[in-house]
């Protein structure tokens, strides 16, 4: 059922009784259809928890000795579902360790007074002294402005700051869409026929004067379909989560 954005183009111009194309680039109207094709995708998925959209990542190290334990998000990252930090001392060895979020006025509670074993690091965002451990590894992290990830600790003695080599994140991130006629979107064979219903709507709107009551009526059921259909393998019933990990 996968569809290249080609083939979707032209089931849309058929639907609207439009000039066949043999490749976006043939019209005008076949490259505004991408577009349009383009922004669905992109409001679908802002709204939607996809699997397929998750993946393990590795955070950006700053690479400051003033900020040992700065991260910045990937690109791209939609979320970050939970974050784990090589711990071991040991060269070649692994020791994941969670690392817990903290909401940031907890991390800013926790904060010792400056003693041996801290150094004080400037938030670069907020300019306001961090008091952070230098004798041991990290337990728990947060972020300030939505940028970066600040963690409580590093061991200097290990190395100079947390290596993003070190660190496996598990979240969700955007994909790319690309306008080309060969480009297959990242959804799975659940979420095409939705995202092909939802541009035709727009379609329709826009360059017919009004949208069709069938093509309407799809979507609509299409997209309360999907939601119990998003994971191939079955999962079990989710609990209320609140606040962010």
């Amino acid at each position: 059922m996968r569809k290249t954005l080609l083939s979707m183009v032209q089931s849309i111009l058929s639907d609207m009784d439009s000039e066949p194309v043999n490749s976006i680039s043939d019209s005008i109207e076949a490259q505004q259809i991408a577009s349009i094709l383009e922004d669905t995708f992109y409001n679908i998925i802002a709204g939607k928890d996809i699997p397929e959209h998750k993946k393990l990542i590795s955070l950006t190290s700053l690479s400051n000795n003033a900020k040992p334990t700065h991260f910045e998000y990937p690109t791209d990252t939609k979320e970050i579902i939970s974050v784990r930090y090589n711990v071991t001392e040991t060269a070649g060895a692994y020791e994941w360790r969670e690392i817990e979020y903290v909401e940031p006025l907890t991390f800013i509670d926790r904060m010792p007074r400056l003693v041996t074993g801290f150094i004080s690091v400037v938030e670069p965002v907020s300019s306001i002294t961090l008091v952070i451990a230098n004798d041991t590894m990290p337990t728990y992290y947060t972020s300030f402005d939505d940028l970066h990830i600040v963690m409580n600790a590093y061991d200097a003695t290990v190395e100079t700051i947390l290596q993003a080599s070190k660190t496996r994140a598990y979240g969700t991130v955007y994909p790319t869409f690309t306008i080309a006629d060969s480009f297959t979107p990242d959804l799975d064979d659940t979420m095409l026929p939705y995202l092909l219903a939802e541009a035709k709507s727009v379609c329709q709107s826009m360059f017919k004067g009004g949208s069709d009551p069938k093509v309407e009526q799809a979507a609509r059921r299409l997209k309360n379909r999907i939601q119990d259909n998003l994971y191939k393998t079955k999962q079990h019933p989710k609990r209320p989560h609140y606040g962010r990990q």
